[in-house]
Formats: C-alpha cells, sequence, structure tokens
C-alpha cells in the first residue's frame, strides 16, 4: 500500500463549524490521524443539521457532518469538566496540531491557549479558524456566511448593475477558511521539522475572502477604480455570458478576437463583426442588449448538449450549466474515478466528493464519519493507558 503523505501526524479536532471540520477532513484524507472531539450526548452541531435521507432528522445520518468528517476518529469528552480537561491536556502531550473554531478567547477560559498547551508539547502546532482573526476591533464578532461576503466587498460586486448585491453560494467563506488553514497548518509543521517547535496559525476568515480579490482589491490600488456589479456580463471582454437554451443554460466564453468569429460564423450571423455597435470590447458591453437579441435565439433554439459539441467542433468555449445530479453521471469524473461510495453503519452507502488532487506517489485515503464516541476506549485506552473500568467510571460521570 502506497504511504500516505501525513501518516503518522496525529491531530486533536476541536471543531464545531465548517471550517476547522473541513481542514481536519483534508488533514485525514492525506493520512494524518485526526481524533475529533465531540460535547458528549449532543456532539458537533453539525449532527443536527441537513439534509438528512428521507428528510428523517438522525444524529448519524447529517450530510453535513458525514461529509466533513470523513477518515476521521472520534472521541466525546467533556471540557467544562475538570477531569475532561485534564484529559484532554493528556492528549494534547501526544498530538502534533491542535486545530480549533472556537471565538477569540473560548480556548482562554478553558485554559487552553497557546500558550499553556505550548508548555504541554513545546512541538504543537495550533492552528485556529475565526471568521477575523485573533486580534481586532472585530475579533469577537460572529460570522456567518452573509456577513463574510458582505464585509470583504463580495456581494457589493455580485448582481445586476440596476439590482441589490447578491449573496454567494452559500457557506463558500467557511470552507475557504479550513482550505486556508490546511495549508498553513502544513507550512507550520514543514518549519518545525527545522526549528523542533510548533507555532499558532492564526487564520481569519476575512482576510482569506479578501486576498482572493484579484480585480477588485488591485484594482483599486493602482488605478483607484472600484468594480461594480455586472451580473453574468464580464465587463473587460464580451461575449464572457450566460445564455438560455432549450433545456436550460450554457456559459459561453468568446473572448478572443478569433473565437469571436468563429461564433458570427457559427450562428450564421459574419455581419455583427462589421458592426460598428460591436466592434470593440467596451462597444460590445455598452450594446449588450442589441448583441444578445443577435446570437440568443441561436442558442434558444438547441440544447445544452448540442451546443457543447458544436461550439467544441468550432472551437469556441461553450459548456452547459449543470446540476448536482448531472455531475454524478458525468462522464471525465467517471473516468477519474472522482466520486467515491462510502459506506456508513447507519446512513448507508452514499457517493462523496474524491481528492481536490492528486499526488502520484502519496496516496489519498478516504473513509466513514466516526459514530458519535465511537473511538473513546482505542483512544483512551489504547493512546492514555486508561482501563475499561476507568473508562466506564468515566462515562457515567458524564466526563465522556
Amino acid at each position: 500500500m502506497t504511504q500516505r503523505a501525513l501518516e503518522g501526524i496525529s491531530v486533536l479536532e476541536l471543531g464545531e463549524g465548517i471550517s476547522a471540520s473541513y481542514c481536519g477532513k483534508m488533514l485525514a484524507a492525506f493520512g494524518a490521524e485526526v481524533i475529533k472531539v465531540e460535547e458528549p450526548g449532543s456532539g458537533d452541531p453539525a449532527r443536527r443539521s441537513g439534509p438528512f435521507p428521507k428528510g428523517q432528522p438522525h444524529p448519524e445520518k447529517s450530510g453535513a457532518f458525514l461529509y466533513l468528517n470523513t477518515a476521521k476518529k472520534g472521541i466525546t469528552l467533556n471540557l467544562k469538566t475538570t477531569t475532561g480537561l485534564g484529559l484532554f491536556r493528556e492528549l494534547v502531550k501526544t498530538a502534533e496540531v491542535l486545530l480549533e473554531d472556537f471565538p477569540p478567547g473560548a480556548m482562554v477560559r478553558l485554559g487552553l491557549d497557546f500558550a499553556t498547551v505550548q508548555n504541554l508539547n513545546p512541538r504543537l502546532v495550533v492552528t485556529s479558524i475565526t471568521g477575523f482573526g485573533q486580534s481586532g476591533p472585530y475579533r469577537d464578532y460572529r460570522m456567518e456566511s452573509i456577513v463574510g461576503y458582505a464585509l470583504t466587498g463580495h456581494q457589493y460586486i455580485n448582481g445586476e448593475p440596476d439590482r441589490e448585491p447578491l449573496q454567494g453560494p452559500g457557506p463558500q467563506p467557511e470552507y475557504q477558511g479550513g482550505l486556508h488553514a490546511f495549508f498553513g497548518t502544513l507550512a507550520a509543521l514543514y518549519v518545525r521539522e527545522e526549528t523542533g517547535r510548533g507555532q499558532q496559525v492564526d487564520v481569519s476568515i476575512m482576510e482569506c475572502l479578501v486576498g482572493q480579490h484579484q480585480f477588485t482589491i488591485i484594482r483599486y490600488t493602482y488605478g483607484g477604480e472600484v468594480k461594480t456589479r455586472t451580473g453574468n456580463r464580464y465587463e473587460s471582454t464580451y461575449p464572457v455570458t450566460i445564455y438560455p437554451c432549450k433545456d436550460g443554460h450554457v456559459a459561453l466564453s468568446a473572448s478572443s478576437p478569433a473565437q469571436q468569429e468563429l461564433l458570427y460564423a457559427l450562428v450564421g450571423k459574419p455581419e455583427i463583426a462589421e458592426d460598428p455597435r460591436f466592434i470593440s470590447p467596451l462597444d460590445r458591453i455598452a450594446n449588450a442588449e442589441a448583441y444578445d437579441a443577435l446570437l440568443m435565439p441561436w442558442f434558444k433554439e438547441r440544447t445544452r448538449e448540442e451546443l457543447f459539441h458544436t461550439c467544441e467542433q468550432w472551437r469556441v468555449p461553450c459548456t452547459p450549466v449543470t446540476h448536482p445530479g448531472e455531475l454524478l453521471e458525468d462522464p471525465h469524473f467517471r473516468e477519474r474515478r472522482f466520486f467515491v461510495e462510502v459506506e456508513h453503519p447507519e446512513a448507508g452507502t452514499l457517493p462523496y466528493p474524491g481528492a481536490p488532487f492528486r499526488m502520484s506517489e502519496n496516496a489519498w485515503q478516504t473513509g466513514r464519519a466516526p459514530l458519535l464516541g465511537e473511538h473513546n476506549e482505542e483512544v483512551f485506552c489504547g493512546r492514555l493507558g486508561y482501563s475499561r473500568e476507568e473508562l466506564c467510571r468515566l462515562r457515567q460521570g458524564g466526563m465522556i
């Protein structure tokens, strides 16, 4: 069996949101032993978040939890008690990484601040993910997805020019936080090989999002321009847009003069190239309604599949706008075996997205999410040396 890239790395995860859980999922996928710590009884709040198979809520069948926690081990531990905190500190001494997404100050109140845990384990890397970071005037504010989109400028540029700003698609800010935390954790582990000491990785979801504004922040700092909302029309060249068709929509991206000439010939309107209203990209944007009126009828008469293959033959970039069910059947994903089936004792067998990147020499692993407290005996007895009798007493006392 091919060795996994992060084999031998032990991670403790205190993840109650998407960000830390997604970071932990990535670490586990590439071979780290990720031990997810949940509250006894209730567990991770994601267990109560849908979707659920057949719409029936169940703590072991949450789509959100099952996806975010693949290939992890799961334990329960009451961090609100002295005994529970003592157990956690023992685990800290055995770990390489502590991953958490609690609000700033929560770890301090638990007595698990960076200085304290580093005294317990100087090699420990602590990755902390919050909406706004561990410092600054916003640090104590709670960030929901809509807040992230709004405060970071993403809403300002999203939507139609004569309409209100639009929110982005779902909890992408949280996933961005988790993804950046994954790479930050890897960098800290790499540095540790040189220095022998861990460090704290402070991830601000707000800063992750603002750092992606290559056409907004840079445009403003370099030229003083503020990008406005342009809907589905790309403002610097056209046609880069979405057109309706017989069975849905397609995304068209004829961004170069050569592609535009081919497009005009394909739709049987070569005269568009000589029309003074459409000579330059700015002309086409200024007269977009008239321009679309010439092209759109040809698209409306054809299906997405027809358009995809016809445009491909003519070297005009055009692709179907697909829905999730179609993605599962996409022949490209099938050939690359991107979607993998994962069997779970409660939720059954379901397809999951696979590796976001592949390494030729190191395997990616999948595995189901843990049941609540499933690995208590393995971790507390096998790692810390507790007996089964002691484990029973801890369970009866509500510690685990």
